[in-house]
């Protein structure tokens, strides 16, 4: 109680002084009900403050209004989509050893930014990239019409050994008003993509997707695990691109609360996922052709995200954008020429055909 009591008063001194008030008479405020209703209110006030210290960086949207909106969808996606950039990070990091990311936060003038984080030449991983951006203001047509987003996250993994798989995952929510009319969706998903295959890695990455979405309907990981495998398709090549995932779009129903809690444990569920993978596969020896092998499925990797990807596409047509960023998932290296594998393909590496 007396901590309470501290906190109260230092926090009415701090607003009086701010809108300089008269002087602070603390003998006659405990019988001001008027003043008692003022420091409970701040007191919560204060209980609501975001604690950002173990974030990439400070929120794209001031804290004052993240804090004054606790309740509002965007604020719990931002809120979100930090935790989940920060997890990530430290758990790709942890994995790296001495490597750190580097964090680059920006601001988009047109209404928004967001925070790059990138970590380059390292041992487990040549390059890893986790953003997160909130757009705020109007979209083009252009953007509109290939993704609708307001604020998300996305990632790309490109790892340095062959036998450890890349993997890719994004979430966002858009918001949309109207006059008085808001339309809101959600959309996203996590696929991974292995040079070699290993069939119990593709089980146990599947099976954490599954547990993600039968926890809120059993129809979405057979559903979701579909519009993946066709999604992520190089019509050019007649190839998918991986072991698939899932992925959705448009998701309003069966509510937004819903809908975001699903979002969430789906993020959530991208270390579990991943992580034991690196783990398994990071220090198996390859070879030189083994290595080649999985630059050239790199290449792939390129043209789909470059032709195809909605996310790459709705990047590049919204004004303001920090193309750096949206071409993140780009490797280091990669190798396009197809004809040195023209003769023989090696043995368990993927090559799916549509």
């Amino acid at each position: 109680m007396f901590l309470k009591v501290v906190v109260q008063n230092f926090s009415l001194v701090c607003y009086q002084r701010q809108r300089d008030l008269s002087k602070l008479r603390l003998v006659n405020f405990p019988g001001n009900m008027a003043w008692l209703s003022r420091v409970h209110s701040l007191y919560f006030q204060l209980e609501k403050t975001i604690d950002t210290k173990d974030f990439m960086a400070t929120p794209i949207t001031p804290l004052d209004k993240l804090s004054s909106n606790p309740d509002d969808m965007k604020t719990k996606m931002e809120l979100m989509i930090l935790k989940v950039q920060s997890d990530f990070c430290n758990a790709l990091e942890k994995e790296e050893g001495n490597k750190k990311f580097i964090i680059d936060r920006w601001d988009r003038t047109e209404g928004g930014g967001g925070i790059t984080c990138v970590l380059q030449e390292g041992e487990v991983f040549q390059k890893a990239g986790v953003n997160i951006s909130v757009v705020s203001g109007q979209l083009p047509p252009g953007a509109v019409a290939q993704m609708r987003s307001r604020a998300g996250i996305s990632a790309v993994i490109h790892p340095v050994n062959p036998m450890v798989p890349t993997i890719h995952f994004n979430y966002r929510y858009f918001e949309v008003k109207s006059g008085e009319e808001t339309q809101w969706w959600f959309g996203g998903g996590t696929d991974l993509t292995p040079y070699y295959l290993d069939t119990s890695d593709a089980v146990h990455f599947h099976k954490a997707l599954k547990y993600a979405c039968d926890k809120h309907d059993k129809g979405y990981y057979p559903r979701f695990k579909k519009w993946c495998d066709d999604y992520f398709n190089i019509p050019h090549r007649g190839e998918r691109r991986g072991v698939g995932g899932i992925f959705f779009d448009d998701l309003d129903t069966p509510g937004q609360e819903e809908c975001f809690k699903f979002v969430k444990d789906c993020a959530d569920a991208v270390i579990p996922s991943y992580i034991p993978l690196v783990q398994r596969h990071k220090a198996t020896k390859y070879t030189n052709v083994e290595k080649e092998w999985q630059l050239l499925r790199r290449g792939r990797y390129v043209e789909f995200n470059l032709i195809y990807d909605r996310g790459t596409k709705f990047g590049l047509y919204t004004p303001g954008a920090r193309y750096e960023s949206i071409l993140m998932s780009l490797p280091l290296t990669l190798n396009g020429n197809t004809c040195m594998f023209l003769q023989k393909t090696p043995p368990n590496t993927i090559c799916w055909k549509s």
